[in-house]
């Protein structure tokens, strides 16, 4: 499985709408509003990156009112359950 973080400048009077719209997208799975220098932030997970060509690409930086896009794939998680489960002896 593919992630990665895309991160988008929209126009700021359609936020809402703009945030609908790309989580809608197959391939995508949350949309988060945020503050700072995006204003939004969307989790993309594919099976290939050909995949993800096509929902970040070909789709979603074709929403209207999106602005700009970065895009971050990821290559490892650290989520508090994966290390858990990493360090764990398997004593109850």
């Amino acid at each position: 499985m593919i992630t990665a973080f895309v991160f988008i400048q929209t126009d700021t009077a359609q936020i809402p709408e703009v945030a609908e719209k790309i989580s809608a997208i197959p391939g995508i799975s949350e949309v988060y509003s945020v503050t700072g220098e995006w204003d939004l932030i969307a989790i993309a997970r594919v099976r290939e990156h050909e995949q993800l060509a096509d929902v970040v690409a070909d789709r979603l930086s074709k929403v209207d009112g999106v602005r700009e896009t970065t895009t971050h794939i990821a290559f490892r998680a650290y989520s508090r359950h994966d290390l858990e489960a990493a360090f764990s002896l398997g004593l109850s």
